[in-house]
């Protein structure tokens, strides 16, 4: 998760700890509220008490430098530099619920879910500390760093030849991201990575990681940017106008679905006239299949959400009912088949 490199940015100082008025507001009425005039901090939030654990599973790996984290839009680090970012709305529960409600879940909103995207974030800042990705053995393990993002790549669900830390088998989108993603494993308090991951070609990334970070062990970084980019006190932006960008960003645009698939699913209204119809059936077990398809398959929430609610609305015009057959595990597995294909091809279903 890296940003392009920007200027310098001076930090800002502590601001005030009284609770905030926006607190009581609407969302409608917060969504309204300029990012920057929400004057979040970390100083006295559950980050802070997060930030504070992260360091101390630095100092017992014996890396010396410690990354200046802030709040910025989203997480990240700027590209080149030695900073953290971390989405605004993790510093106060009011705007969690908010992201909540617009995105469908808090990304980092748990201790082990932040801790993950923490450990992952230090492998792009030691990567730019120590100009690593300059070795010619890292890119032998990882590949060339100079490859193009893709917000869609091939994954192979079964490779050995990555870790698997965070969903959606992110450290095969990218050289940098796969580096990130080892750096993480290492990090891991406890984790047994020699056992866990013996027989894999991903324990040859571990080693070398291993091997790399007791060099580095107590040294200065050879590069240290503090660069800021999206800092939240900068941020003009309404809430309304970031959480229109983002979800425009994770929607997609879906190919008709197959009245095929769905009467495969469901039956015709005239076969089973008294059954229960199908489009609330979907939306009684909207949670249960949104967290089982996101959670193996990687993608957001939102994501799946618009097509569940595209399936759902089609069901309602077709007058489907649930048939003996019809079952949540059924409509779990066709959207996952779905969201896997996209995954795969960039495309939710074959021309």
């Amino acid at each position: 998760m890296v940003r392009p490199r920007t200027k310098e940015e001076p930090d800002t100082g502590p601001q005030g700890s009284s609770t905030p008025d926006w607190v009581n507001h609407t969302d409608e009425q917060l969504l309204q509220m300029r990012i920057c005039d929400l004057k979040l901090k970390i100083s006295g939030t559950e980050l802070e008490s997060r930030i504070e654990i992260f360091y101390h599973e630095l100092e017992q790996k014996e890396i010396a430098f410690k990354p200046v984290c802030y709040l910025g839009d989203e997480w990240f680090c700027p590209d080149g530099a030695s900073t953290i970012a971390i989405p605004f709305y993790l510093a106060h529960p009011r705007l969690k619920k908010l992201e909540e409600r617009m995105m469908m879940e808090v990304e980092g909103g748990t201790e082990a879910w932040c801790m993950q995207l923490l450990r992952h974030e230090m492998g792009h800042v030691l990567n730019h500390a120590y100009l690593l990705a300059k070795e010619p053995l890292w890119q032998t393990l990882f590949g060339p760093p100079s490859l193009d993002y893709s917000e869609s790549f091939r994954a192979r669900p079964h490779s050995k030849r990555f870790v698997r830390h965070l969903e959606g088998w992110y450290a095969q989108s990218h050289p940098e991201e796969d580096f990130a993603e080892t750096v993480a494993i290492w990090l891991t308090p406890r984790l047994d990575w020699r056992r866990q991951y013996r027989g894999w070609k991903a324990l040859d990334k571990l080693e070398y990681v291993d091997g790399l970070m007791r060099r580095l062990a107590g040294k200065p970084a050879v590069v240290v940017s503090r660069a800021r980019m999206s800092e939240a006190s900068r941020l003009r932006s309404r809430l309304e106008l970031y959480y229109k960008r983002r979800r425009r960003l994770y929607a997609q645009d879906f190919p008709d679905f197959f009245d095929s698939d769905l009467r495969r699913l469901f039956v015709e209204s005239s076969v089973a006239p008294s059954a229960g119809r199908a489009a609330p059936f979907l939306r009684r077990s909207r949670k249960a299949i949104l967290d089982a398809v996101s959670g193996w398959t990687g993608e957001p929430k939102f994501t799946v959400n618009r097509l569940l609610r595209a399936l759902t609305e089609r069901c309602a015009e077709l007058d489907l009912r649930v048939g003996n057959d019809s079952s949540a595990v059924e409509i779990t597995a066709y959207l996952a088949t779905l969201a896997s294909h996209y995954r795969l091809t960039g495309k939710f279903k074959k021309s």
